[in-house]
């Protein structure tokens, strides 16, 4: 059962104008990672994964991440619209986020402009922001979303929504 969307304001885009399958777009928007006092990614290259009730999932260039400090994990998810998924541990001195960034080497082809970029679930970071915006994480832990005042929902992930 759809829920019942929340009311958007000026300037607000909802999770429930998203398109299913989830459409990719480039996004001019200053993107930043903190981890453990490391400054670890910064753009204003990335794309975001739109889809009918998630925040977006922001894609970064490898080129803008401090890949050194991130660690193939051996983890791996299939995505019905990305192909599959390969995560790395990011490792910052001595302290470790495991599973905490994926990317999909080899994605399907209406996502193929993602192709190496990395996206990073926000809860394991210190700070992830969206134009100097903290974002809060999607609820619940598989979904990567990033919630900024301009999303609205109900999200997938809130308690009762399996069923979604």
């Amino acid at each position: 059962m759809r829920p019942q969307p929340h009311p958007s304001g000026p300037g607000q885009e909802s999770v429930w104008a998203y398109p299913r399958p989830p459409r990719l777009e480039p996004t001019p928007r200053l993107i930043e990672i903190r981890f453990n006092g490391l400054l670890l990614a910064q753009t204003q290259r990335a794309y975001r994964v739109l889809e009918t009730s998630h925040p977006p999932v922001y894609y970064l260039p490898p080129s803008d991440v401090q890949m050194a400090y991130l660690r193939p994990a051996g983890r791996t998810t299939f995505c019905e619209w990305k192909g599959q998924g390969h995560y790395f541990h990011v490792q910052v001195g001595d302290r470790c986020a495991e599973n905490a960034a994926w990317h999909y080497p080899h994605p399907t082809p209406p996502f193929a402009p993602i192709a190496g970029y990395l996206a990073f679930y926000p809860r394991p970071m210190d700070s992830c922001t969206v134009d100097g915006e903290p974002v809060q994480p999607q609820p619940g832990g598989f979904y990567g979303g990033w919630i900024t005042a301009d999303i609205v929902g109900p999200f997938k992930g809130e308690p009762g929504t399996a069923a979604w």
